[in-house]
């Protein structure tokens, strides 16, 4: 196969995906900062209060800040405002104040009690935010299809069909995301989508998935140097490319069942209507 520079097609880039699912999450020391600031916000609550709670009901306040970080940024997060808990109550509540020690028995259970309730709340709400996380994906994920779906049936260009597929791409694995088609004995770029820019390796990683029509793992020998993942799509003679070296979550366990479908997508579209 002849081999060209890959230069966009006139058409142009697609435009930006619309991400639909969760917004980006904090980073890891500003969730884990704000666990901490929570449990100082509750302790800041208990002096306000604590001549109208007892010291065992009082403790009741730090789960709060435990329930909110594991519902809004996970359970390492829950985990540690449950273990400031318990130490911001046993020093600044529990007899003698202003020690770690606990004199009275009686204190020694509420801590304990506050570290188990503490501890089963985090892990319990942890597990539904994963669950709902994973759910609203998989609603996005079926979304950009259902979107790439209307298109094929729809559109009456190729080129719109190329681009709703790069688009497809880009939002299901919200990462950058490129379709190269063969074109005059070449790879030219067809559409991209989440402003991805393809290396002079991507690019080499490129031709040898179509040429061998096999995947190519960015990072990966051979392709060491790329970073983006290509699979061939052979009856449309071209390569579909994610950069998931960039994914908001991390490179995803199976990606080329997406692909597979996308691929597929873009096949029937571009068959029906003879690639233009």
């Amino acid at each position: 196969m002849q081999t060209l520079p890959l230069t966009p097609d006139a058409a142009g880039p697609a435009s930006p995906p619309a991400d639909e699912l969760a917004a980006a999450a904090l980073p890891i020391a500003a969730r884990y900062g704000l666990a901490l600031a929570m449990v100082a916000a509750a302790t800041v609550v208990a002096f306000v209060v604590e001549h109208l709670i007892a010291a065992p009901n009082l403790s009741l306040i730090f789960v709060l800040p435990v329930v909110v970080a594991a519902a809004l940024m996970g359970w390492g997060p829950a985990l540690t405002a449950a273990l400031a808990g318990v130490a911001a109550f046993d020093f600044f509540f529990v007899q003698p104040r202003y020690s770690m020690a606990v004199d009275n028995p009686t204190d020694l259970w509420a801590l304990s009690l506050l570290l188990v309730i503490a501890a089963a709340v985090s892990s319990v709400g942890a597990q539904s935010r994963r669950r709902a996380l994973e759910a609203r994906e998989a609603a996005g994920r079926a979304d950009a299809l259902r979107a790439l779906a209307h298109v094929v049936i729809n559109a009456a260009e190729p080129r719109e069909v190329t681009r709703a597929a790069a688009l497809a791409l880009s939002r299901v694995f919200r990462a950058p995301a490129v379709v190269l088609l063969e074109k005059d004995g070449a790879l030219a770029l067809a559409a991209r989508a989440g402003d991805a820019t393809l290396s002079d390796a991507d690019e080499a990683a490129a031709r040898l998935s179509l040429a061998s029509d096999l995947a190519t793992r960015g990072g990966v020998y051979p392709a060491q140097e790329a970073s983006f993942d290509f699979w061939p799509i052979a009856s449309a003679a071209g390569v579909l490319g994610v950069q998931l070296d960039n994914a908001d979550k991390g490179r995803p366990a199976e990606p080329e069942k997406l692909v597979e479908i996308i691929g597929a997508y873009l096949t029937v579209a571009l068959q029906a209507r003879g690639r233009g």
